[in-house]
């Protein structure tokens, strides 16, 4: 029997500025659980993050409060530990195997049903385990990479580590997922089923998931945005023969300096900071009736995540080197990716750049991030012939999307400004001596 013990209350941590409530994500233990202190015990999910709650003392998960989908507030009581009592179960309890499936139903990947439903009903005593969650490097890993392997059926010992110490992070095993995800397709007929074969089925199927909170938080944004804001975009294109040669000299001897590869980013963030500075009404915002021009560039750097798009910001841009500013894109997009991006790392932008031609885009308009009054689109670059002092040549081009507020920023400014980028983009060398 457990002995007369100390509660502890497990509650909602503040959320950041602004933020008041968040959905619980998942548990990570159950009720009559061992838990140790500073263990991880709860994932919450906000408008703009996932935060974990770890256990404030060692003892036995006593009382789960509110269950997984419910909506809690900063200070809110959401379990509670008795500390000091036992960690494992009592002997002489036990539990059914079909409260054992429901309790790990998650987990299974493959269960043998007339089995199960012959020994329904007879005590059991231990958990039943998926061969990911009984693989040695399961308990390693992160929960949130944990809860990944399981969605994603993903022996964590199968995939190379890029974290620290070798240690393998949510990047890692949704990149081993898209890598290994390549399946080979049988020739189809006319009728849908793979030739010879004789047998219809059907796969009118429907699955009704409700929105995490960023997706929730996401579409009110840019509904928001739609609705207030005079939104225009124009567009051009920048022929990238320069930054292409530079990068091919360049990028071996600056990737052993700096340690990181150099990327096309940072000349597009250094390129709309030089342009910024020439317009600053495409660095600003609206406040009632005023316009509030910013003095300072901090950058906002679109990133998609398996949660949804987020847009973490790099501070003070404009005081960068070229390996600063790809060193701290690099380390943003890969907090972003494993969700473990502070609230105050995703708020403040003044002016935002966001790489649609990763995915193969060739042209779109973007949707300003409120309440910035501009966003650069940047896509595909693909050999296209143009003509260049009456000559017919190929180079490689990509289209450029400026979308703006035409409430501040007036059509001569904003097609100007895209000028300046392009002849920024063009000119490298004037990035360099900041012309």
């Amino acid at each position: 029997m457990m002995s007369s013990s100390e509660q502890s209350e497990i509650r909602v941590p503040s959320l950041g500025e602004s933020i008041r409530e968040a959905t619980i994500a998942r548990w990570l233990k159950s009720e009559g659980e061992g838990v140790t202190a500073d263990e991880v015990l709860v994932e919450l999910e906000t408008d703009k993050v996932t935060l974990e709650v770890s256990a404030p003392a060692t003892g036995t998960l006593s009382k789960v409060h509110v269950p997984k989908g419910g909506t809690v507030t900063v200070g809110e009581v959401i379990g509670s530990i008795t500390q000091g009592s036992s960690a494992k179960p009592e002997e002489g309890t036990s539990m059914t195997l079909q409260q054992a499936l429901e309790k790990k139903i998650s987990g299974l990947n493959k269960v043998d049903l007339t089995l199960a439903a012959s020994q329904i009903g007879s005590p059991v005593t231990e958990k039943i385990k998926s061969p990911v969650q009984n693989s040695p490097a399961f308990e390693s890993v992160a929960p949130s990479v944990r809860k990944l392997a399981e969605e994603l059926d993903i022996n964590p010992n199968d995939v190379s580590g890029s974290g620290k110490g070798g240690r393998v992070t949510k990047g890692d095993m949704l990149n081993f997922s898209e890598e290994t995800a390549n399946p080979v397709h049988k020739p189809v007929s006319t009728s849908g089923l793979p030739v010879g074969s004789s047998v219809r089925t059907s796969s009118r199927r429907e699955e009704r998931v409700k929105m995490s909170r960023l997706r929730q938080r996401i579409a009110e944004r840019l509904k928001h945005a739609q609705n207030t804001a005079a939104i225009l975009t124009t567009f051009n294109e920048v022929d990238m023969s320069a930054i292409t040669l530079m990068r091919n000299e360049f990028k071996e001897s600056f990737e052993k300096k700096h340690g990181v590869r150099l990327g096309m980013m940072s000349f597009f963030v250094k390129a709309c900071i030089q342009a910024l500075k020439e317009f600053p009404a495409v660095n600003s915002e609206i406040d009632g009736d005023e316009i509030i021009y910013k003095n300072y560039y901090d950058i906002g750097v679109a990133v998609s995540t398996p949660q949804g798009l987020v847009v973490p910001v790099v501070r003070n841009a404009d005081l960068l080197s070229f390996a600063e500013l790809e060193l701290e894109i690099s380390a943003l997009a890969l907090k972003a990716k494993e969700g473990k991006l502070a609230i105050a790392e995703m708020t403040g932008g003044t002016f935002t750049v966001s790489n649609g031609g990763v995915f193969g885009s060739l042209l779109a308009t973007p949707i300003l991030n409120p309440p910035q009054t501009g966003i650069l689109g940047m896509h595909k670059i693909q050999d296209r012939v143009i003509v260049i002092e009456g000559k017919m040549e190929i180079r490689p081009m990509m289209y450029l999307a400026l979308s703006y507020d035409h409430r501040v920023i007036d059509g001569r400014e904003s097609v100007t400004f895209l000028v300046k980028v392009k002849e920024n983009l063009e000119n490298p060398e004037r990035l360099m001596l900041d012309m």
